[in-house]
Parts: C-alpha cells; structure tokens; sequence
C-alpha cells in the first residue's frame, strides 16, 4: 500500500482511499482537512529537518522512554509547536532497539484501535500519520487539553502510589500489583463500582493483546470539571510480545498483592474471575465482562488485514492474539 493509493483510512482503519475520512477527520481534528502526509521530513532520514525536531524537544514535557514531538494544528495544517506553545497532539516517530521496530507506528495504532472499534474501551483519539519521505508515525490527540486549551489535571499511578525512579529504583513503575493499583483507585475515584470495570476490561485487554509495558504510568486519572477523578482514556497500548519477550503482566506481582499461583502455565479465565472478585466486581457482571475477551472475534482479524503492518507482523499479531484467547479460555464455564 504506496501513500498514493491508500485504500484504507489510517485513521479509523476504514475502506477509504486517498487519506483520512470524513469521520475521523470529525473525531480527530474537529472536521478540518487535515493531509495524512506531515511536511516534514522523518528526523532519522533528514539533515534539513533535525534541528527543527531537536528545538522542539527542548519545550516538550511528556514523560516516557521512546522520543515524542509535540505538534499542534494551524488551520488546517500541522506543525511542530515553538517555545511557550502548548500542543495538541503527540508524535511517535518509529523508534529504535527492538525487533520489528519499523512496525510499531502501526502496531500501537492497529492495538489502539481494536480496543476502542471491538472492546469499546475508551482510548485516545489516535491515527497513523507519515513523513514526506513515507515513514510512518502514531500520532495522538492530548486529552489532558480542554477544547479552549486549559490543562486538565492527570496522575499516573506511580504518582498516586508515590513511586519514582529516585526513592524505588530504576524499575519502580514495574514493582506492583493490578490488585493494589485498583486499591489506588477506591481510594481517588468516588465513582470506584463504575470505573473498575474500565480497569478491569483494561487489564484484560493488555492480557489478550499482549501488552507487556502497562506498567503504573500507563494507568492515569483524570479530573473532571466537577473535580471528581475518572479513569483517563487508554493510551500506549501495542503488541509488546511481537517486538520484545515479555512475560503475561508488566506488573511483576502480577494480578494479586499476595502471590496465588495458578495451577496453570497462564492465567486463564478463572484467575481473572477471581481477581475481579477480589476488587469489588460482582460475579454477575464479571461473566459478562470476561466473555467478549474469550469469544473469537472476526472484526479483530478484519482490522489487523486492514493494518498497516506488513505480512509478517499481522501473522505475529494474529497468533500472539489466538494463543493468549485459548490461554484465557482456559478454566472457562461450559456456558462461556
């Protein structure tokens, strides 16, 4: 698929040829006709435009490991933001170091999606976007911005769990439980019965899609205008297992605050009842919960052919995607 014949949105992933659709465009950049090509050059592949990329990286304060650029829309066009501009949205260039590396643009894109399309899980506004000279890049729209371009107060839960690289070691973000991250969250969110079943179809969702880095700082809370705290839209979800080795859970206590071995290699549906359990969730509702992720769904196997990963990795993603939905049927009731 060259950027001259795109027959698929890279936005929603829709049949669309040409670029964006009308309803992402809605979604994404308020209807405006925004190109899917951005008028610059990739930094990896071009001495002209590197110092632009290395000025904005000088003002920009997102926290993570792989390199991000803050854009913002002018019109109908965008642009890197200058000193003292708040952008709208975050670039994710290909990074470096891993296996596949040239697939994750289109595999945090591609995992974005079918949360949100298949899961209905609340997600980032997200779309796949490319340099001039056609490499590709994940770009996001801030939801910590308000539509008049206030800041809306958000913590991730290293925060909430006062952990940092300072006073717990370099690995902080990983030495934890989802039992004890969903503590954090009875303990912030009034709402709590509403919001830990987001939690809770999140977590399973990083389980059957193999995300190995949902990790506290990729949990976030975000205050409402009434000042409550809400669980913050999804964002950094991608394929970790078809990129790096990864173990089930980036938490490494896994599941539970206190060690409960499964008598199986994996944890199947009966660990992820019990855990449900274990953080306030009826057992009525977790049934109904649970089954989506079980059941096989043709529409996950429809948007990774309509992906824009290459051949090999949407093989890589399906199988990853299979296995992890037998592991989870395991100890499941006949009625499931």
């Amino acid at each position: 698929m060259t950027l001259a014949k795109l027959i698929v949105c890279p936005g929603n992933l829709s049949n669309h040829q040409g670029g964006y659709s009308r309803a992402f465009l809605r979604h994404m950049f308020n209807g405006r006709s925004v190109s899917h090509i951005l008028p610059y050059n990739s930094p990896h592949n071009s001495e002209d435009d590197i110092e632009v990329f290395l000025e904005n990286r000088k003002h920009i304060s997102i926290s993570g490991v792989q390199v991000k650029w803050s854009l913002t829309l002018e019109k109908n066009k965008l642009r890197l933001t200058h000193a003292g501009e708040y952008g709208n949205y975050i670039l994710k260039p290909i990074p470096s170091g891993l296996k596949r590396v040239d697939q994750i643009p289109a595999n945090e894109h591609l995992t974005m999606q079918i949360a949100r399309q298949v899961y209905k899980i609340p997600v980032a506004e997200n779309g796949l976007i490319f340099f001039k000279d056609g490499s590709p890049a994940y770009i996001t729209k801030r939801f910590d911005v308000s539509p008049d371009g206030r800041k809306l107060r958000q913590e991730d839960f290293a925060a909430l769990a006062e952990k940092s690289a300072y006073g717990d070691g370099p690995d902080f973000k990983y030495e934890y439980s989802y039992e004890e991250l969903a503590a954090l969250m009875k303990k912030f969110v009034p709402a709590y019965i509403v919001e830990i079943e987001k939690l809770f179809n999140l977590i399973l969702f990083n389980y059957l899609f193999s995300n190995g880095d949902a990790h506290l700082k990729n949990f976030s809370l975000l205050e409402t205008a009434s000042g409550d705290h809400i669980l913050s839209p999804a964002y950094d979800l991608l394929n970790t297992g078809i990129h790096v080795s990864d173990t089930d859970f980036a938490l490494r206590k896994g599941l539970f605050a206190e060690s409960k071995r499964s008598p199986l290699k994996h944890p199947g549906w009966q660990e992820f009842f019990n855990y449900g359990k274990q953080i306030g969730i009826p057992d009525s509702r977790l049934n109904f919960l649970i089954t989506p992720f079980v059941e096989r769904s043709s529409r996950v196997e429809t948007l990774v052919q309509r992906s824009f990963l290459d051949q090999s990795a949407r093989r890589a993603y399906l199988l990853s995607y299979n296995t992890r939905r037998k592991h989870l049927s395991s100890s499941a009731p006949a009625s499931a």
